[in-house]
Order: structure tokens, then C-alpha cells, then sequence
């Protein structure tokens, strides 16, 4: 009913002017004085073939709009063919659509091309980057002073801010960079303390850590770097106590801190880049980026991740592991 509203609104000159006409013919025959008969049989001849007439034209718009509502669904890029144009003014339209598709198309390869070559470019940077960094983590692993100890921990840190920048660029690759395969999450987990061990011995944290013996289908680079983030963070933040981690009833992985604590104001921003809120004041060198990089990678995963905390208290993330196929406890 409301296309067939539409479509009368869109046709009441014609239909007006149907009207008009329809009204001289019939005073044009009341003014010759012809018989009652002759006046409603021509009446009803027009009146019959104009609601024919108008019955096959929406029709024909019906189909056509259908098929517009089926184009509409699809991608600038999977549109090939329009409806046949029935007047100047479709003609024109579909002219319109059609150099504006080629500009799209344009545009997106040139796009495309920037983003690529932004990608190798920062690909090899990280990679020539790492080669100063291990080396001078081999000679810093030579000594053993608190100012050795000091630097190590901050070439760590360096190398997270790498790692985040190739995380960063790589979110919406088109590359298929993700692999999924049944994963220890255990494994997981020792290789992410292993690496961040050192900050734990600087910070003289107690860790809580029992083996949680689960195997998952997921992407083990991705959700290693997750678990280093969300560590790091706890790290970070964590003055003194503990950081905790444990696998919950309702399957999510739980890293847990004593530390500083996340505003209230603040929880249900803290995925959002560049966000870095009450916290971001204390540290100056927040980025607001690991958490939003977390939850973009967390998404592509096909999982969730969320967040707990009390100021002052500490903060609980939490790794949802509900829909990955369970293969083991």
C-alpha cells in the first residue's frame, strides 16, 4: 500500500491530467445533448482502460523497484547492470550512477595501493628495527646492574610499541593474516610471563598462576599478543601485590591486578582508541591504543573482552572462551 501511495504521488500530474481530460470529454457531451447512455458508456470505456493502464504501469514499477531494493543490498563493486531506463530522466540518473561507480572503483584502488605500500613499509620497518633491538639486548644481557636491568626493561617495552604498530596496521588486512589451529593456552601464557618476567622480578609483583590445561581453536600469535597486553597493562598500573591468573566457570580467562584501579566514568570507554582517561593523567606515556587493539583483535577472533575494576582495588579482564570448540580439560 505505501509503495502504491508512493507511486501516485510520484504520477498525479498524469493522473490529473487523465482527470481534466476526462472531464471535457464529458461536458463536451452534455453540451451536445447526448443521451445518458452515450455519456456513461465512453465514461466507463476511459474509466476501465485508465485503471488498466495504471495497474500495468506500477506493476512494472513494483518489479522494478524490487530489483533496485536487491541492488541496494549489494557492494558499489558487485553492482554490473541497472533496470532498463524507461525516460530521459532514468537515463540520466543511471548515467550518474555509473561515473560515480567508476570514481569509487578509482578511488578504492588508489586506496588500496596507499594502504599496501604504507603496510610494506612499516613491515620492513619493524623488521629493521628488531635487528638494533636484539642487538642490544645481547649486550645489555652481558651485565648484570640495576642500570642493565633498567634498560632491558625498557627495550622491552620498545619492542611492545613495535609490535603494536604491525598489530595496528594489520587489523583490517585483507591479507588473511589470521590462522586458526588447536592452541595450549597454557603455552600461550608461559611464553607471554617468560617475556615480561623481567618487569615482574623489577616490580618484586607475586604471580598467581596455576595450569589451566584447556585447548582451543584460535590464532596463537593474536591472542598471545592479547594476553601480553593485557599483562603489560596490569604491570604497569600495579605498584604493589599480585596479578592473578585463572580460567573461570564461565570459560574466560581472567588476568587480574592489585593495582590503581580504572575510574567508573572511565570502564566503559577504555576499548575506544586513544582513550586513556583518569589513568592517562598518571601516565603520561599512555596511548590509549593496547586496549582498543586488544578488542579489535578479540573481535576479529570471533571472542569478547571485557573489563572489571575498583579504584584503588585493582582491575579484571576478562578473555571470553566460551565459543571456541573446548578439546580438552
Amino acid at each position: 500500500m505505501k509503495l502504491f501511495i508512493s507511486y501516485l504521488k510520484a504520477h498525479k500530474t498524469l493522473i490529473a491530467s487523465y482527470i481534466v481530460f476526462f472531464a471535457l470529454f464529458l461536458i463536451t457531451f452534455l453540451l451536445c445533448r447526448l443521451p445518458p447512455k452515450a455519456l456513461l458508456y465512453p465514461a466507463f470505456l476511459c474509466l476501465i482502460v485508465g485503471i488498466i493502464f495504471v495497474a500495468v504501469d506500477f506493476l512494472r514499477q513494483k518489479e522494478r523497484h524490487k530489483c533496485l531494493l536487491e541492488l541496494k543490498k549489494q557492494s558499489a563493486a558487485l553492482i554490473t547492470s541497472l533496470p532498463d531506463a524507461r525516460s530521459i530522466e532514468s537515463a540520466d540518473y543511471q548515467e550518474i550512477i555509473r561515473t560515480l561507480k567508476a570514481e569509487i572503483s578509482e578511488l578504492e584502488a588508489q586506496t588500496a595501493s596507499r594502504i599496501q605500500d604504507t603496510m610494506e613499509y612499516y613491515t620492513v620497518w619493524v623488521h629493521q628495527i628488531k635487528t638494533p633491538i636484539a642487538a642490544m639486548r645481547l649486550t645489555l644481557q652481558n651485565e648484570d646492574t640495576p642500570l642493565s636491568r633498567r634498560a632491558l626493561l625498557e627495550l622491552l617495552r620498545i619492542e611492545q610499541y613495535v609490535e603494536m604498530v604491525l598489530a595496528y596496521l594489520r587489523l583490517d588486512s585483507d591479507s588473511g593474516d589470521y590462522v586458526f589451529n588447536g592452541t595450549d593456552l597454557d603455552s600461550v601464557i608461559k611464553q607471554a610471563l617468560a617475556k615480561l618476567s623481567s618487569e615482574f622480578i623489577d616490580r618484586k609483583l607475586r604471580l598467581e598462576y596455576e595450569e589451566i590445561n584447556y585447548e582451543i581453536i584460535t590464532d596463537e600469535k593474536w591472542l598471545s599478543f592479547v594476553i601480553e597486553q593485557v599483562l603489560s597493562n596490569a604491570l604497569k598500573y600495579t605498584r604493589e601485590g599480585k596479578i592473578k591468573i585463572f580460567f573461570t566457570e564461565n570459560k574466560e580467562l581472567c588476568i587480574e591486578d592489585t593495582g590503581i584501579g580504572i575510574a567508573p566514568e572511565d570502564i566503559p570507554r577504555v576499548f575506544e582508541k586513544g582513550y586513556t582517561g583518569y589513568n592517562g593523567r598518571i601516565d603520561k606515556r599512555a596511548s590509549g591504543i593496547g586496549l582498543y587493539l586488544c578488542r579489535r583483535i578479540c573481535q576479529n577472533l570471533g571472542t569478547n573482552i571485557r573489563v572489571t575494576s575498583k579504584l584503588g582495588k585493582g582491575t579484571s579482564v576478562y578473555i571470553g572462551l566460551e565459543e571456541y570448540k573446548k578439546i580438552k580439560e
